[in-house]
């Protein structure tokens, strides 16, 4: 039934191309199985395609060791030996399966005792619109700097943020995950990624010049910059496409009425708890020597703190939530806890499903050999064709990010991709902290809308929360306008630091 009827006679609002491009989208994403089905057939297809090329003795030498790499046929008698015998551990050893149990044990209980709804009350609601959701988005891209975490916290809280707008919880969570998903490579401060990159940077760019040696901070004023541009850009998609395309929500909506004089005495244990917890972490990560540094560098970066990551939110969401859930006589017992901690895991069930599949899925295809191989036959395409200068750097951007759709993992991707590209655009005198700023963009484009990043499959059942009914269509086509747009606006940022040949980071430029 049509909700937003003509008057007779006045013209119908055509649709754009984008907008008729979407619905396509959305159509026959819809027409596809239940992600659970989805990820079962493709990894059927995985096997399938493991037995075919591992027949036909497909390979590609490593750029990285000059060794040549097989595919694996997992359908002969020792794949499926392997198979069998590891189909329990790829599932307990999945690493977003542990980290969105123990993260979401935190927020579960800190948005059933209350905490959150009275948190939102008293601040975000409280805050002029128009900063609201900026807000929200910058806060996701600085999100990207707890590495996936960020992922499987921020897409539901902010969800409900948008109900308690009597705005669309979709597109809030869209927004949430495009923004650190697809920026995962833009932001103002330095995160664990930067010197993971440097370091294959580095080897890279040592089969030309064997002294070379990569700062991490090599592409900070350009991943700065960055995210200052890809904000904006976000809002526009959330406000101006994603939202109207999912209409008016008729779920339940989140009335927010007056803090009362318990929520405001929990609000203020949980303010005290928070306080005293982060004295803690710092007085464990400021001091030289302290306990959650590196031992023998000092470095935070890479350290026990960043190893940590995941417990310490758990941690800063769980210990408020039960100060707050106390003091405002939510919680009464610690019968109370045990059953707010349950509470908070019983509605895990599907994404656990998921998880199961998602990680045969993700483990076979490793197996199998394929992503790699695709990688390098990428990166060799790339070379033939001849392109030179500014088309070859977009080409690469390209491609990249077309790898990226099969091999999620930003460092094992460029593992293989950075002793190819990086020795290559040297010798035409572009610097390797420029290839490695090209590599980044490709990386994060297209995050949102790849099935081989898991959180994709998280995100998706933190939607149905919302609507039960909704299909990978609709959920893509939310996605889908955040990676083009985060893909033409990141290109034009790159060519105009290019044309105007702008310092990359501290000493690092674009030519040698």
């Amino acid at each position: 039934m049509n909700t937003n009827p003509q008057v007779e006679g006045s013209p119908k609002k055509k649709k754009g191309f984008f907008n008729i491009f979407l619905d396509f989208i959305e159509k026959y994403g819809n027409k596809l199985p239940d992600p659970v089905m989805l990820f079962v057939f493709i990894t059927l297809l995985i096997l399938v395609a493991s037995a075919i090329f591992g027949a036909l003795g497909t390979t590609a030498v490593n750029p990285a060791d000059g060794k040549e790499i097989v595919a694996i046929n997992l359908l002969n008698g020792e794949g499926l030996i392997k198979i069998l015998g590891g189909l329990v551990t790829n599932f307990t050893s999945f690493p977003p399966l542990g980290l969105v149990l123990v993260v979401m044990l935190g927020v579960g209980v800190a948005e059933s005792t209350g905490l959150i709804s009275a948190f939102m009350k008293t601040t975000i609601l409280n805050a002029p619109k128009k900063l609201i959701l900026p807000t929200i988005v910058l806060v996701a891209m600085l999100g990207n700097a707890a590495a996936d975490a960020a992922m499987v916290v921020l897409p539901p809280i902010v969800a409900m943020i948008f109900v308690a707008l009597g705005r669309h919880p979709i597109a809030g969570l869209a927004a949430a995950y495009a923004s650190v998903a697809g920026g995962f490579s833009a932001n103002l401060i330095l995160s664990m990624l930067d010197p993971l990159v440097a370091g294959f940077t580095q080897t890279g760019a040592q089969l030309i010049d064997p002294s070379y040696v990569a700062n991490p901070a090599m592409n900070y004023y350009f991943l700065v910059v960055s995210c200052l541009v890809l904000v904006p850009v976000a809002v526009f998609v959330t406000a101006k496409i994603v939202e109207p395309r999912l209409g008016v929500y008729t779920g339940e909506i989140i009335k927010m009425e007056k803090v009362t004089a318990l929520e405001k005495r929990g609000l203020k244990w949980a303010a005290i708890s928070l306080g005293v917890l982060a004295l803690i972490v710092l007085f464990l990560t400021l001091p030289k020597d302290a306990l959650l540094r590196h031992p023998e560098t000092g470095s935070l970066t890479v350290s026990p703190f960043m190893n940590s990551l995941v417990p310490l939110m758990m941690l800063f969401f769980l210990v408020p939530a039960l100060f707050y859930g106390f003091a405002a006589k939510v919680l009464t017992s610690s019968k109370d806890v045990a059953d707010h901690l349950s509470k908070s895991m019983s509605g895990m069930g599907t994404y656990i499903v998921i998880a199961f599949v998602a990680a045969q899925m993700i483990t076979f295809f490793s197996w199998s050999n394929l992503g790699p191989i695709v990688a390098i036959k990428g990166a060799e395409f790339l070379q033939a064709i001849g392109l030179t200068g500014l088309p070859l750097l977009i080409g690469f951007i390209i491609v990249a990010a077309l790898i990226n759709l099969l091999v999620a993992s930003a460092s094992a991707k460029w593992a293989i991709l950075a002793p190819v590209f990086v020795p290559m655009f040297m010798i035409l005198g572009y610097s390797p902290a420029f290839t490695q700023a090209a590599y980044r963009i490709g990386d994060s484009i297209t995050n949102p809308i790849t099935p081989m990043l898991a959180y994709f499959a998280i995100a998706l059942t933190f939607a149905q929360k919302y609507d039960k009914k909704i299909g990978i269509g609709t959920f893509m086509s939310s996605l889908l306008p955040y990676s083009i747009a985060f893909a033409i606006v990141w290109i034009i940022l790159f060519i105009v630091w290019y044309l105007f040949g702008l310092p990359l980071g501290p000493g690092a430029y674009i030519r040698m």
